[in-house]
C-alpha cells in the first residue's frame, strides 16, 4: 500500500527517502516552486544535500493527489499541524494519520494525537516519535522510533508498513507518554545547551538531564502516561540524543544563549512554545517544574544565564 508524507522539510524528506525502499511513497511539498526544485534536482539541496532521492519517491504540490493514499504521515512542525488539519479536512478527513512531530500545542496544551483527535475526529490517529536525526535516516543509518497508537490493532498493521531497513519501530498503545516524551526533551535540550554554551561543564549537564527526566516524568504521569514508556525511546532515548548532540536545533538554540549569541529567528525550534505552553499547564496543574519555567524565561529574555544557575542551585534541598 502507498504512502504519503506531508511536508518536504528535512525529516519528512528523510521518512519518504526511507519509505520508499518498500514502495512508491509520494512527498507532498506545500510551495509550488519547492516541488518543482525537488523534481529537477532529484534532492533537496536545502535541507538534505547530497543524498538523492529515489526513484520510488514521488513529489507533488497538490494535496489532493498525495491523499489519494489511505496512510498519511504529517511532517509539519507542531505549531502549524491545527491549521494544515483545519485547511484540508475534507480530504484528511477518513485518513489514517500518522503525525510526526513532537510538541506541545500553545493555545490549547495539547499534543500531537490529542489534537489530531480534536481536529478530525473520523480519521485514525497515530504518531511517530522518539530519537532520530532526518540526516541519519536518509542516509540509511540504523534508527530506531516509537510508533504509539491508541488503537492496537492499527498500531500492529502501521508498525509493518513503515518499518524499512533502517527504521525499527516498537510500537505502544500508551499515546499520552509517547507525546510528553517526545516534547519535553526538547525543552531540556534547550536547557543542556544553554550549560554546555555557558561553560559549565559535562557534569552539570548530566545532572541537569537526570532532573530533567524527572520532571519529564512527574508532567506525564500526571497527565496519565504510563511510566515505563517514559523510560523508552520516546523519553528516555529521545532526551539522551537531543541533549547531547550539536545537530538538535533545541540543542542549537539552548548553546547560543548560553553564549550570548543571536539564533536564526526562521529555524523551528519546537521546544521554545513547548517550553511556553508546558510552563503554563505546569502552573495549572500545580506541578513542580522549575527547569521548564527556568527555559521558558531565558528563551524570553526575562533572565540571565547567571541568574539561571542561581536560582536553581538556591533551590530547597531534598530526597532525590
Amino acid at each position: 500500500m502507498s504512502i504519503s508524507v506531508l511536508g518536504s522539510g528535512a525529516f519528512g524528506t528523510a521518512l519518504a527517502i526511507s519509505l520508499a525502499g518498500n514502495g512508491p511513497v509520494t512527498l507532498w511539498a506545500r510551495d509550488p516552486h519547492q516541488a518543482k526544485a525537488l523534481q529537477a534536482t532529484r534532492e533537496n539541496v536545502k535541507r538534505l544535500p547530497g543524498v538523492p532521492l529515489p526513484k520510488g519517491l514521488s513529489i507533488t504540490d497538490s494535496i489532493t493527489e498525495a491523499a489519494q493514499n489511505q496512510t498519511l504521515l504529517l511532517a509539519v512542525p507542531m505549531q502549524r499541524l491545527r491549521s494544515l488539519l483545519n485547511d484540508h479536512c475534507d480530504i484528511l478527513a477518513a485518513k489514517t494519520l500518522v503525525a510526526c512531530c513532537k510538541g506541545i500545542e500553545l493555545n490549547t496544551g495539547l499534543g500531537p494525537i490529542a489534537v489530531l483527535r480534536q481536529a478530525l475526529p473520523n480519521a485514525q490517529p497515530a504518531l511517530l516519535t522518539g530519537p532520530s536525526f532526518a540526516a541519519d535516516i536518509a542516509r540509511g543509518l540504523p534508527t530506531a522510533l516509537t510508533l504509539a497508537c491508541q488503537d492496537a490493532r492499527l498500531g500492529k498493521h502501521l508498525q509493518q508498513q513503515l518499518t524499512t531497513k533502517n527504521l525499527r519501530l516498537y510500537r505502544t498503545t500508551d499515546t499520552i507518554g509517547a507525546e510528553q516524551g517526545g516534547a519535553l526533551k526538547n525543552v531540556m535540550a534547550i536547557a543542556c545547551g544553554a550549560v554546555i554554551g555557558a561553560g559549565l561543564g559535562d557534569s552539570a549537564r548530566a545532572a541537569l538531564m537526570t532532573r530533567g527526566y524527572a520532571e519529564m516524568q512527574r508532567m506525564a504521569l500526571a497527565c496519565g502516561a504510563r511510566p515505563e514508556t517514559l523510560a523508552g525511546l520516546s523519553g528516555f532515548g529521545d532526551l539522551t540524543l537531543t541533549c547531547s548532540s550539536d545537530l538538535s536545533r533545541n540543542y542549537q538554540l539552548g548553546l547560543a544563549i548560553g553564549r550570548g549569541e543571536s539564533f536564526d529567528p526562521t529555524i523551528t525550534v519546537e521546544g521554545a512554545a513547548t517550553a511556553r505552553a508546558a510552563t503554563a499547564k505546569a502552573d495549572e496543574m500545580k506541578i513542580d517544574m522549575p527547569i521548564t519555567q527556568t527555559v521558558t524565561n531565558l528563551v524570553g529574555q526575562r533572565l540571565t544565564i547567571a541568574d539561571a544557575v542561581a536560582q536553581l542551585l538556591a533551590r530547597p534541598l531534598k530526597e532525590e
